[in-house]
Order: structure tokens, then C-alpha cells, then sequence
């Protein structure tokens, strides 16, 4: 959800608690509508991020760091120029409006004391980060400018004056009385829901709030407005009672909705009703936010990484499809070897009837049960003996042309199918240092250029990160193991595994490396079974029915000299066909 008037409340209270008088020692902007402040206080130093995107604005500490640019953009040196050295006085929400007010003591070119205020306004496609100086209430500069073009209520440019966003009208839920509450629900539209006529006319309360609210309150968050009577009214408000009154001695209790893989589903100012779906972490309005958005950023910047290299794998399948074309086009032009063979052949064994200047000669196939006869086309100017030498030079470029294509679409074929195991491995990324390790096997294989690098004094080589294979544990718990890429099917198999240990694959499909941990013990059939269903899930048919899946003795699994990472050659195998789409569940 987006974070609303009621959440920064809960961030504004705890920012002031911890970061008031605190000293902006630093400021980065790490994204064109990104700003982080590096604010510390004795004993502590803390970053706060600022973020003014469509979909992503807010404010709250954040325990992530951010890579910077090398060249600051104008907006941050602008900020730099203005704030940095400054002490925070305070931090200001009018009401519970979306927007956040950060004084800022600082000095001006005389060195006058001037104060200063960074205005975080939190409103969806148009969120903005301001500038403005409190003598005169003078635009700076905005991370975001527009002028009457844009908006008709204002301009946020340099030197205008800062008008605040307008007014929506609503009624803060601090100061609101019964009878109030009441009228105000009750004035909202009979056919609209219950939870729409609430944040309609309350401070601070989003929809997905406003439902939260009506869930608490042991309603359905569906109900339409008019079927709402008098105890559905009375439990509401007693319920927003509450709700506002621990929030103003304690503060917000927030509340992050996650799926039991821990994935963040949503957040909220307060405690939620209970769903037997998903897990509930409670927090500080700062922990639950940096929480949420940190998993969101991680998210969207695994995304682009993995659009990245995918964008690369694509255009290289491109190329070598057509060149296989090109390769198995040459294959059957390289087809009437076998013809040029028997023309010289029978040449050979009919070379009294052959004389010269003749320009086609029908012979006898021999090698034809029916003996029918063959039609070879002569050169008139050579004699039979040089016909015959000729169709034999004809089949000896024909075959080695063939000989010479079949091997390289054979080495084609491959590398597709290697490609194919790649895309595999991006798609079951879950991190960046998952991707991290297919770039540098991309690398490895000539498919990425090595990134260029600027000259510095040497140091220490860090050790590249590794990730590590995927851990599950069967029904008769056995551990089971899943490479994510093929380097790590490579350590997997050939490292870790011990040679009695049994070692899965899908049949002729890219996908990954799987490892039953026998220690020497039987593997009963449904544990075979579950890791058949992984190594169907980790591969290129997760999305198939009755999937083979061959599985052997890792001994019996080898690594021919020179080959691709991730590629095997294996023997005595066996044949399991599995549905991934459900036995993956009983699996894990």
C-alpha cells in the first residue's frame, strides 16, 4: 500500500526521538528522485532515505546502502551546498498529511543563522523533495520542477514562493468526536462501501487503512454503506478509538504482512486482523517501512539485472539459430554426395560405353534391384576416365561439406541448449549474487565483456561471492540439494557430492543439478520421488505434465574435458516422470 498520512505520523514521532539536533554530516543521491542524508548524533549515525518516485515515496531510516554516482547530480550539490553541516530542529507533519517538514538550522553566505526546510511530500505521481528557505518562504529548488503548465494550484521553482499542496478537507481522527464521526460516515454514498465513506472524510487513512480498520472492528470490509446500522457504528468507532489513542501515548505500532516464504505483502499502521496466510511482524514505523521497501527495491533491481542478461542470452540464441539454419541448409545441399558417388561409380564400370563429346549417358544401377537405369550428365569436352574423376571430386567436397556442417550444427545445437540451462538459472535467481556468479560464467564463456575497470593502487583481491545450492529436507528426511546455476551444478556435483550419493536431472531438458545425501543409506522411493519433482521444478519444463527425470550414482556422472559448465555425461541411469506443478508441494 501506499505509505499513508497515519504511517508517517508514526515515522515523523520517531524520527523526531532519535534524529532531533542530530548533524547532516553527509548527502547522496543515488537515484534521480532518491536523496539519502547521513544525520548523526553522539553515538550514532543514521541515513534516512527520501524518496520522491511515483510509486515508491516515502521517508524512513533505512539500514541499506545505496551505490552513488560518481558525479553528484545538481539537485544533491545543490542540498550539499545548503544543508550539509546544518542541525535538524525538528521534524513537522501538519495534521496527518502526507507531507514531512525537516528544519534545519544552517548558515547563510554571511554566516547568518538561516533556517531551512526539506519538505517530503508524499503523494504518488505527484510526490516531490523542496527545498525552501523560511525567509520568505522561497523556493530553493525542487527534485521535481513544474510550473502553471503542470499544475494550476502552484509552481515549484526556484524562487517562487512554497505553496503547501491543497487542502483535502478531512477531519483529523485525533480531535474527532462520535456524533462528528457519524455524521461524516453517514454522509458518504448508500451504495459505496463502508471502508470507501470512512477515508473519505478521515485524516491520514488510505483505503487499504480505512478496510484494516472496518476488519478490526469485526465487520466485513465489503459492507456497503447502507446496510451499516447501529452497532456496526458503535463497534467502528470505538475501534478507531482505541486505535488513536494508543497511537497518541505509545506512538505507531506498525504491522508487515509477509507470505510464509517471507516475501512482504503489505504494511500498516497498526495491528492487523488475523490471516491464517500470511505471517504478521510487528514494529516501529521506520523498521517495517525500511523492511518493506528495502524487499521491494531488492525485488525491482533483481528484475532489471535479470531482464539485463536475459536481453543478452536472447540475442546471441538469435545468432546462433542462424547460423544453425545456415548449418543444416548446407547439410542438405550437401545431400547429393550419395549421387555424385554412384555417377562415378557406374562411369568407372561402364567407361568402354563412355566416349567423348558426348554431353549424357543412361546407365545401368547395379546397386538397383529393379535395375533401372541413371541418367548422368557428361562434360563434352572431357573423356570418360576425366568424367569419372571429376563426379569422384564432386562427392569428396560434397561429403566433407556435410562431415564439416553436421559438426558445427551438432556444436550449434549445443550451445543453444547450454543457452537454454542459462536462461534456466536467471529465471531461479532469488538474488543478486545468483546473477552475479551467471555474469561472471557469461564471462568465462565469452558471452560478457569483461567489465572495464579504473586504475587504482592495488589492494587485497576480495573474494567473489558465492551463493549457495538450495536445501530441502524430505519426507524421511533426506537432504536434498538443487544447484541455481551451472556453476553451481558444477561445485555441486563434483565437490560436494559424495560418489554413493544419488544424482537427479530432468531428461534432455535444461535445469538443475540435484543431490540426494544418501550417506550411504537407502533412499526410500518417495524421497526419489520428492528430488525427481525438484530437479522437474528447477528446470526449463516447470511449467509440463509427466516430466522425465533421469537419476543415478553420482560416480556415475562425468565431466568430459573442455565441456560447458553445467554439462555432464552420465550412465545407468533411470527413468522417473514426475508433475512438477504438484508434487513440488508435497516436496517441500
Amino acid at each position: 500500500m501506499p505509505l499513508d498520512g497515519l504511517f508517517l505520523y508514526g515515522i515523523c514521532r520517531e524520527l523526531n526521538d532519535k534524529l532531533k539536533l542530530g548533524r547532516i554530516e553527509k548527502i547522496y543521491q543515488p537515484a534521480k528522485e532518491e536523496i539519502i542524508l547521513t544525520i548523526s548524533k553522539p553515538g550514532s549515525k543514521n541515513r534516512l532515505v527520501l524518496n520522491a518516485g511515483a510509486e515508491n515515496a516515502r521517508v524512513h531510516l533505512t539500514g541499506t546502502t545505496r551505490p552513488n554516482p560518481v558525479s553528484p547530480p545538481m539537485f544533491c550539490m545543490l542540498l550539499r551546498k545548503h544543508l550539509e553541516g546544518g542541525r535538524i530542529i525538528e521534524f513537522r507533519q501538519s495534521g496527518l498529511d502526507r507531507v514531512l517538514d525537516i528544519r534545519v538550522d544552517c548558515r547563510d553566505e554571511l554566516g547568518q543563522p538561516l533556517v531551512k526546510s526539506l519538505i517530503c511530500e508524499i503523494m504518488g505521481r505527484h510526490s516531490n523533495i523542496i527545498l525552501v528557505s523560511r525567509a520568505g518562504e522561497v523556493i530553493l529548488d525542487g527534485i521535481r520542477r513544474y510550473s502553471h503548465s503542470v499544475s494550476r494550484h502552484r509552481e515549484v521553482l526556484p524562487g517562487r514562493v512554497y505553496i503547501p499542496p491543497p487542502d483535502q478537507g478531512k477531519s483529523n481522527p485525533f480531535s474527532l468526536t462520535e456524533d462528528h464521526f457519524r455524521e461524516l460516515v453517514l454522509s458518504g454514498q448508500l451504495d459505496g462501501s463502508l471502508a470507501a465513506a470512512v477515508q473519505r472524510y478521515l485524516d491520514g487513512f488510505s483505503i487499504p487503512t480505512c478496510k484494516e480498520l472496518v476488519r478490526l472492528a469485526g465487520i466485513n470490509p465489503q459492507m456497503l454503506l447502507e446496510h451499516c446500522g447501529e452497532h456496526e457504528m458503535r463497534t467502528l468507532w470505538q475501534t478507531l478509538q482505541k486505535i488513536m489513542t494508543d497511537i497518541r501515548a505509545k506512538g505507531v505500532r506498525a504491522t508487515l504482512l509477509c507470505r510464509p516464504s517471507g516475501e512482504p505483502v503489505d504494511f500498516f499502521a497498526l495491528e492487523t486482523a488475523h490471516r491464517e496466510e500470511l505471517q504478521q511482524i510487528t514494529g516501529t514505523a521506520n523498521e517495517i517501512a525500511d523492511s518493506f521497501f528495502t524487499y521491494k527495491l531488492n525485488r525491482l533491481v533483481l528484475s532489471k539485472e535479470k531482464n539485463q542478461l536475459l536481453g543478452v542470452i536472447k540475442k546471441h540464441t538469435k545468432r546462433i539459430s542462424k547460423k544453425l539454419h545456415l548449418q543444416q541448409k548446407s547439410v542438405a545441399d550437401a545431400g547429393e554426395a550419395d549421387r555424385y558417388r554412384l555417377s562415378g561409380e557406374l562411369l568407372t564400370s561402364y567407361m568402354h560405353l563412355v566416349e567423348k563429346g558426348m554431353s549424357e549417358i543412361e546407365l545401368d544401377n547395379y546397386y538397383d534391384p529393379d535395375g533401372e537405369k541413371v541418367s548422368i550428365l557428361l562434360d563434352p569436352h572431357r573423356s570418360g576416365p576425366e568424367n569419372s574423376q571429376a563426379y569422384f571430386k564432386k562427392y569428396a567436397k560434397a561429403r566433407n561439406t556435410r562431415e564439416a556442417s553436421l559438426r558445427m550444427a551438432s556444436l550449434s545445437e549445443e550451445e543453444l541448449n547450454y543457452l537454454e540451462g542459462v536462461v534456466a538459472a536467471i529465471d531461479m535467481a532469488q538474488a543478486t549474487d545468483d546473477l552475479e556468479e551467471i555474469r561472471r560464467e557469461l564471462r568465462s564463456q565469452g558471452y560478457l565483456k569483461e567489465p572495464v575497470s579504473i586504475p587504482r593502487k592495488p589492494r587485497v583481491k576480495e573474494a567473489q561471492p558465492r551463493s549457495t545450492p538450495l536445501q530441502f529436507v524430505s519426507g524421511d528426511g533426506f537432504t536434498v540439494l538443487v544447484g541455481k546455476n551451472n556453476r553451481q551444478n558444477d561445485t555441486l556435483t563434483f565437490k560436494i557430492a559424495d560418489e554413493h550419493d544419488i544424482w537427479l536431472h530432468t531428461c534432455k531438458i535444461p535445469g538443475s543439478h540435484v543431490i540426494i545425501r544418501t550417506e550411504e543409506r537407502e533412499v526410500p522411493p518417495a524421497t526419489l520421488h520428492q528430488a525427481a519433482a525438484l530437479a522437474a521444478h528447477y528446470s526449463r519444463a516447470n511449467g509440463s505434465s509427466n516430466v522425465p527425470v533421469d537419476y543415478t550414482l553420482r560416480k556415475y556422472v562425468k565431466k568430459p574435458n573442455g565441456a560447458r559448465p553445467g554439462y555432464v555425461i552420465y550412465e545407468k541411469q533411470k527413468t522417473l516422470y514426475v508433475d512438477p506443478a504438484s508434487d513440488i508441494k508435497e516436496s517441500l
